[in-house]
């Protein structure tokens, strides 16, 4: 019987809502539109886009754009009781996410371990914020993806004895979900999965992710 291992993502999967779309929305100047949109239409990889996108914000801006997250990003319904499951069928549980250090780890803090979450890094020591990529590609990953997550899967699961479960929403999310033998989306992934007739399971809260584990996993747990 396969293990199962679990990918989830964070911005607008963990959270209600993209906490980048969220600072980008409040305090970038209007040319982030433009980015946003070249990197939802793949004209240009996640990581240049990312990169671009940063370097909109003066560093200056740190705590507040800190306070204005923990005061704003909201937790997804069911979250809690979903890493209680994840604890209780000792599930590998990794938080793979496109989001940086400086509110990842504020906004995870008290629900999950932080050696288990994955993202890109930041340096404020210059004008403008500069991302950091300690989760790069691979060499079997050529899309410059930033924080890679096909290549964590295939560095913290690469065993043909586990079950991989991807959790997530966006196209940050898509590369990841063709390596998976679960997966469970919402948002734009879903719809892409749809397009791209890949098999999905839906979800709108992490109760209903415990459910999909549940019919997916119960004999393999």
């Amino acid at each position: 019987m396969k293990k199962p291992v679990i990918f989830c993502d964070f911005d607008g999967t963990i959270t209600e809502t993209d906490n980048i779309i969220a600072l980008m929305k409040h305090f970038a100047p209007p040319e982030w539109e433009t980015i946003k949109d070249e990197i939802l239409s793949q004209e240009i990889s996640i990581k240049e886009g990312v990169e671009k996108l940063f370097s909109l914000l003066p560093s200056s801006l740190k705590e507040e754009l800190v306070q204005f997250l923990k005061n704003h990003a909201e937790i997804r319904e069911g979250f809690s009781r979903f890493v209680a499951y994840t604890k209780d069928h000792n599930i590998p549980l990794y938080i793979v996410s496109g989001g940086i250090d400086f509110f990842v780890y504020p906004l995870l803090t008290g629900l999950v371990e932080t050696n288990s979450v994955y993202c890109n890094g930041s340096d404020f020591s210059g004008d403008y914020i500069k991302i950091l990529w300690p989760n790069s590609c691979d060499q079997y990953c050529q899309n410059d993806c930033g924080c890679c997550k096909p290549s964590l899967i295939r560095k913290l699961a690469d065993n043909p004895n586990h079950h991989i479960i991807v959790i997530g929403d966006s196209i940050t999310d898509l590369e990841a979900a063709k390596l998976a033998d679960t997966v469970i989306a919402r948002d734009f992934l879903k719809e892409t999965l749809i397009t791209l007739n890949i098999p999905h399971f839906s979800f709108g809260s992490f109760d209903d992710v415990v459910e999909v584990l549940d019919s997916q996993i119960e004999v393999k747990v």
